[in-house]
């Protein structure tokens, strides 16, 4: 089985991940931040390097959902390959930080990658507003991340509540985390996890 995690950055995807993997005896796969070569590159200059970013994002969730796909295991995901094309591409492609030539052919590749694989059994969806996820980024204060802006925050947001409303590749279950702290109060992370197994038991 496939579970994928998906929300803005600073949403609590990684941490979320990992509770559940814990949890269920799942195994984890993690987004590749600390070893991917552009991203303080991309934080630096994003014009100049959004489109290398965005391709290395792209191949990496790609042969991410292969090495999933063939697994026997149950693996949780942190982060998904719909985002990227759904989301951070476009909103580059709108700010003006990439070009529509390096956009076009960017969404032309995932949608030959996406054709081949399948989407995650199910798909958990963390809505978070901007004022959270600017207290949960500063929390864990990554050096890159220091000089995002809200306004870029805002305009993810936009883009994950109309990807979100028009998913359809499999069963999405959206968790509202304003009013939730899973990492540190416990029986908010049980709420999660008894909605997760209403969905799981849905899928057998």
């Amino acid at each position: 089985m496939h579970i994928a995690v998906a929300g803005n950055i600073g949403a609590g995807k990684t941490t979320l991940t990992k509770l559940l993997a814990k949890h269920y005896g799942w195994t984890p796969n993690f987004e590749d931040v600390d070893y991917n070569p552009y991203l303080n590159d991309f934080y630096e200059d994003m014009q100049r390097w959004s489109f290398n970013l965005q391709i290395y994002f792209l191949n990496s969730r790609f042969n991410q959902i292969l090495e999933i796909r063939k697994s026997d295991k149950t693996i949780i995901q942190d982060r998904t390959i719909y985002e990227d094309a759904y989301i951070f591409a476009p909103n580059l492609h709108s700010m003006g930080l990439m070009s529509s030539r390096d956009f076009d052919n960017y969404f032309s590749l995932f949608k030959l990658m996406t054709s081949v694989v399948q989407a995650p059994d199910l798909l958990i969806y963390l809505r978070a507003s901007v004022p959270t996820l600017v207290r949960q980024i500063q929390q864990r204060g990554r050096k890159y991340e220091s000089s995002i802006r809200i306004d870029y925050l805002t305009r993810l947001n936009e883009r994950y509540e109309a990807w979100a409303s028009e998913y359809d590749s499999g069963k999405l279950l959206i968790i509202d985390v304003d009013n939730i702290d899973f990492a540190n109060r416990p029986e908010d992370l049980s709420t999660v996890i008894d909605k997760i197994d209403a969905e799981i038991h849905g899928l057998f």
